[in-house]
């Protein structure tokens, strides 16, 4: 009797997880590979029987097909997010069809399985998701994080913190955009920190600092003898963030050829390495940053816009720091705090004119720059109160209204005509005077215009936009 309650009361803790598929011999492959993770699994025809399940029973994870006999799987992730937000929901989609994945994760989606179904992958899959559910009673927000957090209470940061909530709990990936020195590694951390991969490895790569020629075998890895030089066996930097997180810094660096490579491992989930004749799956999650502007970029042809898509699913900005100059009185005390541990010395205080200053000064180089300034500042100061001379800054304390020329900066010179005699200027002439010719020259086919210049489409289209071409 005893050993019958123990064995009920051990039932009634395991997950239980609903699938929701019109395919019986699908639905009979998932159950009995789920029964086998010890997860109770319920099923679900159509979207109005997985409804009245949802409202009616507690479930760990949604496992829903996209194509329903009375609806779509994209419906159903939606009336979870409005009803349910606190379970994950992941969707099989059909082989190569990604933008319906992709939307799927806009939406809220915790994930994406593709058919024919890989076991492997699912499992993997599964897994995340219920440690996902078993954590968030512990973690609210971004609490119980390990390692550093994000310092300011500004509405700015609130908002961040708040993001980064909400995206840990999915494996949609992420693109961190914002200035140099604004923090974007420290987002990516946190953001892996807070998620269901946080027991798995943390990779970042500097997409700017591999070589060109050595940049596919550092990220996939390369087979013994596949080149010169290869004399063993090496797994690339993608394989060693398998189930965990991969960090593409500045990806915007990447070259053309490795961005067609990389898509293919945000799409499929698998990587070739140098030499090898089979694709490797790998379960990792994509996060990037960078501090330029990938739709410019797009639309100057220098970055793929299939890629820009796939990595482009949430979007995080983090603020510059003139945007939340409350936070820099706290910003300081934890910055000399960390810096007078490392160099066994009394931290001094600040005083108000040197709030002042930093307060009224723009950063062009953020919190790498306010850090910065504080360290030389600790090393001027005598005694126990840093003060404004202590303070050393750029000469120019505002930033420029746009299209204002600064006081301090001379006027542009000027030729006879009234034009700006800068090179700048003096190079914009020059190529809108070569655009216009190669469009008249094919009587004002851009397709034609774009050929005769050795330029994509879209590149010309921006830069007809951007010279002020009619």
């Amino acid at each position: 009797m005893n050993v019958t309650a123990a064995s009920a009361r051990a039932a009634s803790t395991r997950a239980v997880v609903l699938i929701v598929d019109d395919e019986p011999d699908l639905l009979e492959l998932v159950s009995l590979t789920l029964s086998r993770m010890n997860l109770e699994t319920r099923t679900a025809p159509d979207v109005n029987t997985a409804r009245r399940l949802l409202k009616s029973e507690q479930f760990d994870l949604c496992l829903t097909d996209m194509r329903l006999p009375d609806g779509d799987g994209l419906d159903l992730v939606a009336w979870i997010q409005e009803n349910r937000n606190d379970l994950p929901v992941a969707v099989i989609t059909a082989h190569g069809n990604v933008e319906s994945a992709v939307r799927a994760l806009k939406l809220g989606a915790f994930d994406f399985v593709s058919k024919p179904l890989d076991l492997g992958v699912l499992r993997k899959l599964v897994g995340s998701a219920i440690r996902l559910g078993e954590r968030a009673e512990i973690d609210s927000a971004t609490a119980n994080i390990r390692g550093p957090s994000l310092i300011g209470s500004s509405q700015a940061m609130s908002q961040l913190r708040e993001m980064i909530a909400r995206v840990a709990r999915s494996q949609a990936p992420v693109h961190i955009y914002g200035e140099s020195g604004t923090g974007k590694e420290l987002v990516a951390r946190l953001v892996h920190a807070s998620g269901s991969r946080r027991d798995g490895p943390f990779v970042a790569v500097n997409c700017g600092a591999i070589p060109t020629e050595l940049m596919e075998s550092e990220l996939f890895g390369h087979k013994r003898g596949s080149f010169t030089g290869a004399v063993a066996d090496k797994k690339g930097l993608v394989q060693s963030a398998e189930g965990g997180t991969l960090f593409l810094d500045e990806v915007a660096d990447l070259p053309l050829h490795m961005q067609v490579k990389l898509l293919r491992v945000v799409q499929e989930k698998t990587v070739r390495p140098v030499g090898e004749s089979r694709e490797e799956t790998v379960d990792v999650r994509i996060l990037s940053a960078t501090h330029k502007n990938l739709a410019d970029l797009v639309a100057e042809g220098r970055f793929r816009e299939d890629l820009f898509y796939r990595i482009n699913v949430i979007e995080l900005r983090v603020p510059c720091l003139r945007e939340r100059t409350s936070d820099i009185p706290e910003l300081s005390e934890t910055i000399l705090g960390r810096l007078g541990k490392r160099m066994n010395i009394e931290v001094p205080a600040i005083s108000e004119d040197a709030y002042q200053m930093l307060r009224e000064y723009p950063f062009p180089g953020n919190v790498r720059e306010l850090e910065n300034v504080l360290e030389r500042a600790l090393t001027l100061c005598a005694t126990g109160l840093i003060t404004a001379e202590h303070v050393k800054l750029r000469a120019v304390l505002r930033p420029p209204s746009e299209g204002a020329t600064p006081a301090s900066a001379p006027a542009s010179p000027t030729n006879d005509s009234g034009v700006p005699a800068g090179l700048g200027a003096q190079l914009e002439d020059i190529e809108r005077d070569a655009i216009v010719k190669a469009l008249e020259k094919t009587r004002y086919n851009k397709t034609a215009a774009a050929k005769l210049l050795g330029m994509s489409f879209r590149a010309l289209r921006y830069r007809i936009k951007k010279l002020g071409i009619e």
